[in-house]
């Protein structure tokens, strides 16, 4: 009786809620993981002219059973009989773990527009609004900024950045860590939501407001305009406009592929493309993809591709930064196919 009352408590028991602590942490680590892999492979890739292909997570079905069952036997013999009384009891226990994963090859117009369409400026300057440095986002993500000109590789061909574009970052960095820049959405009827960038003159040093005024200068804006709407421009705009000419997803993943400590043996072979000579990629600050024949020992993200490692070491932050910044301009880009999230299911019995 007491195996069967233990059994038929086992049976009682709830096994869903018990596998949620679990399985929610495990999927999304594993989710998060497989995410960094597939841009770092994808950025590599570029390297070498090939195709980046991306495939997302559709749905995750995890079914679990847990079946147990007892059975008891025994026989009472007569006073004359052989075999004597006995009793025999048996139990079992089946616990069964189906996930079912559906993976989408993201294809198709709309996820190719996402791909060479220009970034939103408005996302952009809203990255500086979360704590990017300005310096980084916009060396990463812009080719122009009222028509002075950053640094640009496109077609392979190296042009150097404007000086003048150099130095505003650096302004534009000192003046973002003063607090004295910042981004408000305005909603116009006419236009939609529109990003406005502007600068305080108020509660700043004197420093900070010359700082300012010398960014005027170099980007070629008004002295006395605090507040300037974000446009889509190759060059320079209206007085009122500040007007950005922003990168696709595949131009800045382009840019982050220079950073790539290229095989020797890969570019002796023309199979990757040299590094452009002499120069360095936009708002670099110590980042690197580094790649060997023997798999990391401590990588915060790792791929193998054409019989070596490439990878981007834990303790590299500002490298660390930038891939997590590529990956948040893909979802600002739209670039993730279904707008739906992946969807967990897990029914038990």
């Amino acid at each position: 009786m007491c195996l069967l009352s233990l059994a038929l408590l086992a049976g009682c028991a709830h096994l869903g809620p018990k596998t949620i602590p679990v399985d929610r942490f495990d999927y999304s680590s594993s989710i998060a993981d497989s995410w960094k892999q597939q841009t770092l492979l994808n950025i590599v890739k570029l390297r070498y002219m090939d195709l980046p292909v991306f495939v997302d997570v559709a749905s995750i079905v995890a079914g679990y059973s847990l079946q147990t069952g007892v059975n008891v036997g025994g026989v009472v013999s007569s006073p004359r009989a052989v075999q004597g009384n006995y009793l025999s009891a048996g139990g079992q226990a089946v616990y069964t773990d189906r996930p079912t994963i559906t993976y989408v090859p993201l294809t198709g117009e709309k996820f190719l527009r996402s791909l060479i369409t220009p970034i939103d400026p408005k996302n952009i300057f809203s990255m500086l609004q979360t704590g990017y440095a300005a310096d980084f986002i916009l060396g990463l993500t812009v080719e122009s900024l009222n028509g002075v000109r950053n640094r640009s590789t496109a077609g392979g061909v190296m042009r150097e950045a404007d000086p003048e574009f150099v130095r505003a970052l650096q302004l534009l960095r000192e003046v973002q860590m003063a607090g004295a820049v910042g981004l408000r959405i305005e909603d116009d009827k006419a236009k939609g939501a529109t990003g406005v960038v502007f600068f305080r003159r108020d509660d700043v040093s004197a420093e900070i407001v010359e700082k300012t005024a010398e960014i005027r200068r170099l980007l070629k804006l008004p002295p006395n305009q605090q507040k300037l709407v974000l446009t889509y421009s190759p060059v320079r705009g209206a007085d009122d406009e500040l007007a950005v000419n922003s990168r696709s997803m595949l131009q800045i993943m382009g840019a982050f592929a220079s950073y790539i400590d290229v095989p020797e043996a890969h570019l002796q072979s023309h199979s990757a493309m040299p590094a452009v000579e002499g120069s360095a990629p936009e708002g670099r600050q110590g980042v690197a993809i580094h790649s060997g024949e023997e798999p990391p020992e401590n990588a915060f993200a790792a791929v193998r591709y054409r019989d070596y490692w490439f990878w981007i070491d834990d303790g590299d932050w500002q490298t660390k930064r930038a891939l997590t910044a590529v990956m948040f301009f893909f979802t600002l880009a739209g670039s993730g196919g279904s707008e739906q999230m992946p969807l967990i299911t897990i029914p038990a019995q």
